[in-house]
């Protein structure tokens, strides 16, 4: 797309208005001769009487009803506009995406095309995230991403074929097939990175697809567990009778807690309980979901023992619990003390 229509589509995204004249309206002034991450759209948008500058040219801007942009850039401080230099290099907190950083601005041109896409495509990841997500997939994932936009394809496009490798993989893995269903869901657990990076990318997020894509990325793992501790039946070491039972108890209901608890703390304190410190954040890397899970599984086919691989997640999603339980416990005894929590991020300068 030009640039003119990605800002457009950021505008409209943000409930900005984008035909009339704004005749007696603030005004949300861009140049299209500079690309830049949304990041910085939506914070000049909640940010009345600012300009974004960078290397002395005014990039955004938030211009008060009745001040032209003429008059607003001769003088800005005259104006009455408080300057942002992104030359200082200023971070933003980005609650979305669940990190601190100082987004892109690049003038846009053919020789820098490539460099803002890869830039655009890396200020889309969450800054949170499981180990694999944030160190395995991010180039698999980047030239997939490209390939898609490239294609016109819709995340709804990708986030659909995701879902048809995952039901085959709980197929694959409730058959004994746990090679193929470890490819299956491979494939399913990259584009389940593509399809919210080109959402993001392409500004063609929506809310059915928001709803889609989490609603499966809660609710398929636990079919997965069952499946992998029934397709053990077709090797030499079945999960079977009391301790298959005993495993799939812990899995499921450990995973149930897990939920809970993130919830509640959610509801309780404003924020992801992986924000709070930088321990929280840090844990949030192995967590015991479904791709640190994957690993484990996948360690313990390498070994020839798929049916210890399910023991071993039943083992770290208990141990995974009682750190949630206890960073929970923690926050209210905080609260109690202090106040109101913050997120480490939001306390950088």
């Amino acid at each position: 797309m030009t640039n003119g229509e990605r800002i457009t589509r950021l505008a409209r995204a943000a409930g900005i208005a984008t035909d009339g004249d704004g005749a007696g309206m603030a005004i949300l002034w861009a140049d299209p001769a500079w690309a830049f991450d949304p990041a910085w759209f939506r914070h000049i948008a909640a940010t009345p009487a600012t300009v974004l500058m960078a290397s002395g040219r005014q990039v955004l801007a938030n211009l008060p009803a009745g001040l032209s942009a003429e008059t607003a850039f001769a003088e800005p401080l005259a104006a009455g506009l408080s300057v942002i230099d992104y030359d200082a290099r200023p971070t933003l907190y980005n609650h979305q995406l669940r990190k601190r950083e100082c987004p892109f601005i690049e003038p846009l041109t053919p020789q820098t095309a490539a460099d803002i896409e890869r830039r655009s495509y890396y200020g889309a990841y969450k800054g949170v995230t499981d180990i694999l997500t944030k160190f395995l997939w991010p180039e698999i994932a980047f030239g997939l991403t490209r390939l898609a936009a490239r294609l016109g394809l819709s995340p709804n496009a990708v986030t659909c074929t995701g879902i048809a490798l995952c039901v085959a993989a709980t197929f694959l893995f409730g058959t004994g097939y746990f090679w193929w269903g470890l490819l299956a869901g491979f494939v399913f657990m990259v584009l389940d990175t593509v399809d919210g990076k080109l959402a993001r990318c392409t500004v063609t997020s929506s809310k059915w697809g928001n709803i889609l894509d989490h609603g499966v990325d809660i609710v398929h793992p636990p079919f997965w567990w069952v499946a992998w501790g029934i397709g053990t039946a077709a090797t030499a070491h079945p999960l079977a009778g009391a301790t298959f039972a005993w495993v799939l108890v812990a899995i499921l209901g450990g995973y149930g807690l897990q939920r809970l608890i993130e919830g509640i703390f959610m509801r309780r304190f404003g924020m992801h309980i992986h924000v709070w410190r930088r321990f929280d954040t840090g844990f949030r890397l192995i967590t015991a979901r479904r791709n640190p899970n994957m690993v484990i599984l996948f360690v313990s086919l390498t070994a020839g023992r798929p049916d210890l691989g399910l023991v071993a997640v039943a083992g770290w999603t208990l141990v995974s619990v009682v750190v949630h339980a206890v960073q929970i416990v923690q926050a209210y005894a905080w609260r109690a003390r202090h106040g109101a929590l913050a997120s480490w991020m939001e306390q950088q300068p």
